[in-house]
């Protein structure tokens, strides 16, 4: 027999981005009570954002923290519960789900919002920690206003760094495209793109050099930033290599602003032994279309929501918009089981084939 629960809850929402706590506004005011859990980035991306300019209703901009901190004071308003915690596992094989968290602690539910969320990399160098969100970004939409008539610099060889280039031209002096080889991974059109703007001279291409070291102040924002370049490429493993560091070119550059390009990882570990259909970069599939059910999974009465599923707009508003289908979703999905009389009771252990 299955281990008991801890507790059991109507509905369980992974996250407290915006898709999450939005899902979790518009899941409490439905009565539905759900129980929001934290994860490992409470508050998820827009929490490294200082400044929030471009979400409706702050003609002022408000802070990422700060906007945050207000939706799940919304949220819990209205019923909604939060507790940090993060998703280890579950099992969709039985009614309800089976909730396991990575301290032990083990929920069943009847309904699921997975809206975890995608991590952007980075490159782990010094400085990082300090300056991302003053003057380090990993959002050209969000964040590249604020550095209108600086010089700019994008990290990343692929279409993400390509078409964040293409966007800052619009603030910058100038935007220095760095990748670590000779080779691009974007595709042609993207390529295409950055080289009209190269011509145009709003773009500069650097090709085997990378960024080894950020340096500014969180009052001041980025200075410069330490860059290393080796026409072999990939110049940091040459000057790590006795035989190859003297040949490593390594200098200062001033720049008023870095964008990391290098990709996002979707939070989904938790759902691989799932049902669910994942795509080749690990993010949720949903069904998606023009009608109901949107934000429905292949697994019956789990959701998605945010960046964990979608890996192109990547923005707030989109975020939010995503969570609020995936509560309302949810919501008609357990309207049904409650109709049906198959909701689970508060305090039932999930049924198994030894009971």
């Amino acid at each position: 027999m299955s281990e008991d629960a801890d507790e059991h809850r109507r509905l369980i929402i992974a996250g407290t981005g915006i898709a999450g706590l939005t899902a979790g506004i518009y899941a409490a005011r439905a009565n539905n009570e759900p129980l929001i859990l934290e994860g490992d980035e409470p508050g998820g991306q827009l929490t490294l954002t200082t400044d929030v300019e471009n979400y409706p209703g702050f003609s002022e901009g408000i802070s990422g923290p700060e906007l945050i901190n207000e939706m799940k004071a919304q949220a819990t308003k209205f019923g909604a519960e939060t507790e940090h915690g993060i998703v280890e596992s579950i099992d969709d094989s039985e009614r309800p789900f089976r909730v396991r968290l990575q301290n032990g602690h083990v929920y069943t539910c009847d309904a699921f919002i997975a809206a975890s969320g995608a991590s952007a990399r980075t490159l782990g160098i010094p400085g990082e920690d300090e300056l991302m969100g003053y003057g380090l970004s990993t959002c050209a939409t969000c964040d590249g206003a604020f550095f209108r008539g600086e010089d700019m610099l994008v990290v990343g060889g692929g279409d993400a760094a390509m078409e964040e280039a293409t966007f800052l031209t619009k603030f910058a002096d100038t935007v220095y495209l760095i990748h670590r080889r000779e080779e691009f991974r974007a595709e042609d059109v993207w390529i295409d793109r950055v080289m009209e703007q190269v011509e145009e001279g709003d773009i500069e291409i650097r090709k085997n050099t990378e960024v080894t070291a950020l340096h500014g102040t969180q009052e001041e924002g980025i200075d410069y930033v330490t860059l290393v370049e080796h026409p072999a490429g990939h110049p940091t493993e040459k000057l790590e290599d006795p035989e190859t560091a003297d040949e490593v070119n390594v200098y200062d550059f001033d720049v008023g602003a870095v964008f990391f390009a290098i990709g996002h990882t979707p939070n989904t570990d938790y759902l691989t032994e799932t049902d669910v259909e994942l795509n080749e970069d690990g993010y949720l599939r949903t069904e998606g279309g023009s009608g109901a059910g949107q934000t429905r999974t292949g697994v019956e009465g789990l959701f998605g929501a945010g960046d964990v599923v979608d890996y192109h707009y990547q923005q707030a508003v989109t975020a939010a918009g995503m969570g609020s289908k995936a509560a309302i979703d949810a919501d008609e999905y357990l309207t049904e089981l409650e109709r049906a009389g198959e909701l689970a009771e508060p305090d039932a252990s999930p049924a198994t084939a030894d009971d």
